[in-house]
C-alpha cells in the first residue's frame, strides 16, 4: 500500500518539475503561442501551490515510512526546483 503512494508521489513530484522545466525552456527559446500562453496562466498558480504541499507531504512520508530512492530523488528535485521557483518572486 504504501508503495502505491510513494510511487504515486513520485509520479506527481516528476511532473511539477517538468512542468517547471518546460516552461522555462518556452521562455528561454522565446517561444510564445497563444495556446502556451493560456495554459501557462491557468496552471502555473496551481503547481506552485501544489509545490510546497508535495513537498510537505514527502517530508512526512520520508520520516514515517521507509522511501525507496525513485522517491528521494523526485522529492529533491522537486525541493530544487522549488528553490528555483519560489526566489524569483
Amino acid at each position: 500500500m504504501k508503495t502505491k503512494y510513494l510511487r504515486a508521489l513520485s509520479l506527481i513530484n516528476i511532473s511539477i518539475v517538468v512542468y517547471f522545466a518546460t516552461i522555462y525552456t518556452l521562455y528561454v527559446a522565446k517561444i510564445d503561442f497563444v495556446l502556451v500562453g493560456v495554459f501557462r496562466e491557468l496552471l502555473t498558480i496551481p503547481f506552485l501551490l501544489a509545490q510546497i504541499v508535495f513537498l510537505v507531504i514527502g517530508v512526512i512520508y520520508y520520516f514515517r515510512y521507509k522511501a525507496n530512492f525513485l522517491f528521494i530523488l523526485s522529492w529533491l528535485a522537486l525541493a530544487i526546483c522549488s528553490y528555483f521557483t519560489l526566489s524569483t518572486f
